[in-house]
Formats: C-alpha cells, structure tokens, sequence
C-alpha cells in the first residue's frame, strides 16, 4: 500500500485527489498540507472532504508530510517547488508535480532532484491530454509549413495564470516538432495593425471565464482545409485519476524524472 501525501489539500484538485484516493485500496492517506494559517488547518480531513480519513488532519507541517508519504502529490502553488522538493530529497519521498507556472529554475532543480530521487513533471495529469500532446507532435511532423499552428485555451474566471501550463506544452510540442524555438516566432494574443501572418509563427491564446475546467484546441490552418484536436474537460476527476496513475508508477522506481507520457507507456523514459 503506498503512503499518500497531498500537497494543497484543501484546493479543488487536491480535494479530489484525497476523495478518490480514499477509494482506492492501493493508497493510504498519510498527509494533507495546506499553506501557514490557512483557516481549516487542524481540522480532521474525513471532516473536510466527507470521506473516511482516519487520524489524519490537515497540517501546514511540510515536512510532516514527506517524511509520513511514501509519495506526495503537489498541486500547490509553484511558489512552495524549491521547498517541498528539498524536503522530498531529504526524506527520499517519490515526488508528483502537477502544479503549473514553473520556471527554467524550477525545471532544472527537479532534473537535479530526479538523480536521487523518481519525479513525475506535467503540466497535465489528464491521460486524454497527454493523448493530445502525442496526436498534435504527429500532426506537426505530417503537415507541412504550409499549415499554420494555432493554441487556444480556456479555463475558468479564478485560474491566475495564462497562458495554462498545457497551452505552453503544446506549444513546446509543435515548436520542437517543427525544429523551431518555441520562445522564437510566437505571438500570444493579436491587437491592432498586425501585418500578414509570418511564416513558421505560432499563435497562443488565452480566454477566462465561468468555471469551465480546462478546453484545448491546437489548429492545423490549411489551403483548403483545417485540423482540429480539441480535448475539453468536464471534471477534475480526469485529472485527479491521472495524478494517482502517476503515483503509482513513481511509486516503483528509485529515481529519475518521468513525464505523464512515460507513466502511460507511450513515450521513452527520459
């Protein structure tokens, strides 16, 4: 059975992932943490979500946390990475990252990290989106550059970064297949006199609003004709069980830094 530790407990994912975790005979919930003084620290996590949780409370002790879990799962705000990947070093806690808004820093301190210790990285858990990620790097190398790239995602009213860290994978996805440099020929978003579309440019955009969960469409434009590979969500739940797939599988190994495409065999480990 495997020690399950969950960091942002208290959020939408984390209280899924706790929910369905508490359903599934692989896991034992071992921890919840939440950030210093948040107002339902304390109280017992069987109180919180409605599910049994027995003798487990949700802490703000971060390395209670690791040193209780076999695994932790970090939803958290990126912010709290270098500090919660510190302490699953010094507890040798497996460590799943699904939090977005990471930096190259972060990015780099989590390869460091995957020499001692095994970490899953994506910034999407979804196995229909890992798909996405897999069907639009084929399609890229299939269509020439006589299809021009677009992304467009939405996502709720209160999610706080843009674009999302999917969008920002897709876009590293078709920029490598296409042998560009995704920071190089991108444009987020178009306003005013801006002149034909330039050849090879990539375009990102970011729409809020209601409390929609998470839409993604990568466009194949065309002479004559488009592509679309749109995935929509209509729960956190695909998410979440993504999250705990990840769990598992980092459960087994010793060390290294895998992807979401690696935990569901259809890419080469790193």
């Amino acid at each position: 059975m495997i020690r399950l530790g969950v960091a942002g407990a208290a959020g939408r994912m984390g209280k899924r992932i706790l929910t369905l975790a508490a359903a599934d005979k692989a896991f034992k919930i071992a921890a919840a943490l939440e950030s210093p003084n948040h107002p339902e620290a304390g109280k017992p996590l069987s109180e919180l979500l409605g599910v049994a949780c027995p003798g487990v409370v949700l802490t703000t002790d971060a390395q209670e946390t690791f040193s209780r879990s076999d695994v932790v799962i970090d939803f958290s705000h990126h912010s709290t990475l270098e500090r919660h990947l510190k302490l699953a070093l010094k507890n040798k806690t497996a460590y799943v990252v699904g939090t977005t808004g990471l930096t190259a820093k972060h990015r780099k301190a989590l390869l460091l990290a995957s020499k001692k210790i095994a970490v899953v990285q994506s910034p999407n858990m979804s196995v229909g989106v890992n798909l996405l990620f897999k069907l639009s790097q084929i399609a890229a190398k299939v269509l020439d550059e006589g299809y021009d790239l677009e992304i467009s995602e939405t996502h709720h009213r209160m999610k706080k970064d843009a674009p999302s860290g999917t969008a920002v994978k897709l876009l590293e996805v078709l920029a490598e297949a296409r042998g560009r440099n995704p920071d190089k020929g991108t444009v987020y978003g178009r306003e005013g006199e801006t002149g034909a579309r330039r050849r090879g440019e990539i375009g990102v955009l970011a729409m809020r609003g209601g409390d929609v969960v998470g839409d993604h469409t990568v466009f194949f434009f065309g002479d004559g004709e488009r592509l679309e590979l749109t995935h929509r969500a209509s729960s956190r739940d695909a998410f979440a069980q993504g999250s705990l797939r990840a769990a598992k599988f980092v459960a087994k190994r010793r060390h290294g830094l895998y992807d979401m495409q690696q935990v569901l065999g259809i890419a080469s480990a790193v």
